[in-house]
């Protein structure tokens, strides 16, 4: 099995990569690949709404987006990890996760989704929201823990001493490998459920 980490922070080292260098740890000892992509301190445009990637089957931007795609498509989970800015994830997280979804065409039905958030004091309910929309309206079940997937802290050493902020990701990691498992099971005994045409309704007559 194979997680995809997304890290939307510009710090390599910081309070993001230790909460996922943490999950990393859990995930090896369940035998569980995991790969984390920088995000956050790339150079990423937002979406112009130009609809050429329904043409192309990708985004017309050649970045990181398109280049995650297939990492995307072969992984049984995903995290996405942001520091708050103004009660909201980095912007340019929010770039590109609005990119891959919309233009990769990847089909994210019962990939399992966490996000993991990181705050000096405040504002994380509100970005663990805005990352947690993504998985919702894609059909991505949602992995919880036994807090919300948040870290403390100004620093990475910050982090480490928070200990309820690390078991809560250790939690985490632990709760998404038995929601990939059970969902690998299912899929193989039942398949996955069928999905209706899809319907756009405007509500502006």
């Amino acid at each position: 099995m194979k997680v995809l980490m997304i890290n939307g922070s510009p710090d390599p080292k910081g309070c993001i990569s230790t909460a996922f260098s943490i999950m990393a740890e859990e995930f090896a000892v369940a035998g569980v690949e995991c790969n984390q992509v920088m995000v956050g301190n790339k150079d990423v445009r937002g979406c112009i709404a130009c609809g050429r990637c329904r043409e192309l089957g990708h985004c017309v931007f050649h970045d990181i987006v398109n280049k995650t795609a297939p990492e995307l498509d072969e992984a049984d989970g995903l995290v996405i990890g942001s520091p708050v800015y103004y009660s909201n994830p980095n912007g340019t997280v929010l770039s590109f996760m609005q990119r891959l979804f919309f233009s990769s065409g990847v089909d994210l039905r019962m990939k399992v989704g966490a996000s993991v958030v990181s705050c000096r004091r405040g504002g994380n309910s509100a970005t663990f929201e805005a990352l947690n929309q993504f998985f919702g309206i894609s059909g991505m079940p949602i992995a919880g823990s036994t807090y919300w997937n948040d870290v403390h802290g100004y620093t990475a050493d910050d982090v480490l001493a928070d200990e309820e902020g690390v078991q809560t990701v250790r939690n985490l990691a632990r709760n998404m490998v038995f929601l990939m498992q059970a969902i690998a099971d299912g899929r193989e005994a039942h398949g996955i459920p069928d999905r209706n045409k899809t319907t756009f309704t405007n509500f502006i007559r």
